[in-house]
């Protein structure tokens, strides 16, 4: 079990041994959602660090997500969780809004990483040493570290939005396109969360109540 472990992460091993000590990786969530930030996680772990559960948040039940959360954030060398709002996705498109966050997230590292790793077959407009790792959430650790805090935090954020918006009942689906929510956007229309660019949103009904003048929110950092 140990070595299957160890033969998973060697992607981002044979970089270390390669001289790239400090790895920063980098991941997202909520990139598909009808509703809420994107927002992205960068993480470096120590080299010695480990953990039998660790994986792409995905596949994670929500209790073992917040486990790890807690674990990677007592034992990160440094991490750090940005996003860009669904105001800066309508306006740039959802891959650059993405990167974006990434690049915030990357920018609040301290120690400035030597090389990041950035999950999807894309980098980020970050001013240093990086690579793309299609499916890096799976085969690198300090990826899968960051998809985790990235799910948390946004899961969380789409928890309080629900409060705020009980409507929508974002604390179930997190934004996402599911029967209920397609359904509540029918009833409702959109409210200030949601992404106006994507169809399913821009296809409902205008925006009712006193949110319709318009939406002044930007991407925010969150810091340690």
């Amino acid at each position: 079990m140990f070595g299957q472990y160890q033969d998973r992460w060697d992607h981002e091993r044979h970089l270390r041994q390669s001289g790239f000590k400090l790895i920063a990786g980098v991941d997202e969530a909520g990139r598909g959602a009808l509703a809420g930030p994107v927002v992205a996680a960068a993480v470096i772990l120590p080299e010695d660090f480990e953990h039998p559960d660790l994986d792409d948040s995905k596949v994670l039940a929500p209790e073992k997500r917040e486990e790890l959360y807690v674990l990677i954030t007592q034992e990160a060398i440094s991490y750090a969780v940005a996003s860009a709002s669904s105001k800066e996705i309508d306006h740039y498109g959802i891959l650059r809004a993405t990167l974006m966050a990434m690049t915030r997230a990357l920018e609040a590292l301290d120690p400035r990483p030597h090389l990041a790793l950035i999950d999807g077959p894309f980098t980020t407009p970050w001013r240093g040493l990086q690579k793309a790792v299609i499916h890096g959430d799976a085969c690198c650790l300090s990826v899968a570290a960051a998809s985790i805090l990235a799910k948390v935090t946004r899961d969380r954020l789409m928890e309080e939005a629900g409060k705020k918006f009980p409507q929508y009942e974002f604390w179930q689906h997190k934004g996402y396109a599911t029967k209920r929510h397609l359904e509540a956007l029918q009833e409702y229309g959109p409210c200030p969360l949601h992404r106006f660019s994507f169809r399913p949103v821009a296809q409902a009904q205008k925006p009712q109540g006193p949110w319709k003048t318009g939406r002044k929110d930007s991407g925010h950092l969150f810091t340690p």
